[in-house]
């Protein structure tokens, strides 16, 4: 299964491991899924996983980041039209649009429905009963 992971679930899992988004990242760093990306992305997960008011390990983010750059794949994103409230979350829709992935996301109204056309935006929980029907 591919999925895109919106930042908020990364900095969630890695600060309440075990919540929702917490399982999933155990999930990702198991190999259940493959995390898509583009270089945007990845950018943000670093600069974000790394801010001081966080207090997220060095140690932690860079395991996060590292089995993203390896086990997961580099998409040529599609460019999509942005009706998004917030348009720093273009590059996750445009990802899980040409990815042909689930988008994961913590905040759900940043990603209203007529503006997702054609890709299927789910919460941390929505993904977990996914997966553990499918298992």
């Amino acid at each position: 299964m591919k999925v895109v992971l919106d930042t908020n679930v990364l900095v969630s899992g890695l600060l309440t491991a075990g919540g929702a988004c917490g399982q999933i990242v155990e999930l990702m760093l198991d190999g259940l899924f493959q995390p898509c990306f583009d270089g945007r992305i990845l950018e943000e997960y670093a600069r974000v996983l790394h801010r001081p008011e966080l207090a997220i390990r060095s140690e932690d983010a860079e395991e996060i980041l590292g089995t993203i750059r390896f086990f997961g794949e580099p998409i040529a994103a599609l460019p999509f039209p942005s009706g998004l409230p917030d348009p720093s979350d273009l590059p996750f829709l445009e990802v899980a649009g040409a990815a042909q992935a689930v988008l994961v996301t913590g905040n759900r109204r940043h990603f209203p429905k007529k503006a997702c056309k054609g890709v299927t935006v789910v919460t941390p929980r929505e993904l977990l009963d996914v997966i553990r029907r499918s298992a």
